[in-house]
């Protein structure tokens, strides 16, 4: 990914959907040939100079201010994760950033935070790496996901299985906001790790296999949901609508941790009991399987 020209996009893409009207600009009996608010125009509003913002914009942010990059984002209305996101583009250059960058996030998760994740009984937990590979899981989390688990030898990755399997828009109950949501994710997990060579990989990847994810990554959207609501479609208890909550996790840079509950009395809590007695019953099974002793004949 060439970094100037994720910064040139990202800016292009943010005064593309500014109308001159709604920041109080005049337009009568101009021609525009842009979508938009104009470079100089968001200059004038930032209160920068036109050719300094021009510089900007073709991708010279690392030396830029805090003061010049919260006048930016004042002039283009980003929301916080918007604004989040211009300052990781702006950062990514600096000797700091690419050291953080080239940290690769670990395969695996530290025996303590599997011994906390399996104690959240009833709750579905899992653990997730930047690039949206689920590294970890308790035993609920794992029956949730259980599509993704089917045959799986590394990390399933809710990314390629979101663009790339089929199941994917039969087990989102609401496949167009996921895919969206994943995409703006991602994006987002891009500009704050550059070097990122796994995210790199997958956005190759997903760039070359899925139109869909190509015409969502050219958004340049981002999103940092730190809770929300899912549906579900589950293969074995059928549907589950279900609040997340998003840990970062300071003892595992980069890695996030995500729990799901369900409103008590709704269907999807009665479902979601299901799948904890249908999980607990599959974990009793495999141990008693590895307990038995061998038999020769």
């Amino acid at each position: 990914m060439d970094h100037r020209r994720q910064i040139q996009e990202f800016l292009a893409s943010r005064r593309a959907r500014i109308s001159p009207q709604s920041v109080g600009l005049p337009v009568a009996g101009r021609k525009r040939r842009v979508p938009g608010l104009r470079r100089e125009e968001v200059a004038a509003l930032a209160g920068l100079s036109v050719d300094y913002y021009i510089r900007l914009e073709r991708g010279a942010l690392t030396n830029a201010s805090d003061s010049v990059l919260q006048a930016i984002a004042r002039a283009l209305r980003l929301d916080a994760a918007e604004q989040a996101h211009l300052v990781d583009l702006a950062r990514a250059g600096t000797r700091s950033a690419i050291s953080r960058s080239r940290r690769t996030s670990p395969a695996a998760i530290a025996p303590q935070l599997q011994t906390v994740l399996d104690a959240l009984v009833g709750v579905p937990a899992l653990v997730r790496s930047p690039a949206l590979d689920m590294v970890a899981a308790n035993s609920l989390g794992r029956a949730l996901y259980s599509v993704l688990h089917s045959g799986a030898r590394t990390a399933p990755s809710l990314a390629r299985f979101t663009f790339l399997d089929p199941h994917a828009r039969q087990f989102w109950g609401d496949w167009d906001a996921v895919a969206d949501d994943l995409t703006a994710q991602l994006r987002a997990a891009a500009g704050a790790n550059p070097l990122d060579r796994a995210l790199t990989d997958l956005v190759g990847e997903l760039s070359t296999r899925s139109d869909t994810f190509r015409e969502l990554w050219a958004r340049h959207d981002v999103r940092a949901h730190e809770r929300g609501t899912k549906r579900f479609q589950h293969p074995v208890v059928g549907a589950l609508e279900l609040r997340y909550d998003l840990l970062h996790l300071a003892a595992e840079p980069g890695l996030t941790m995500i729990t799901y509950t369900a409103e008590p009395g709704t269907t999807s809590h009665d479902n979601l009991s299901l799948l904890a007695s249908c999980a607990a019953d599959q974990d009793n099974d495999i141990g008693r399987t590895q307990a038995a002793p061998s038999r020769r004949d």
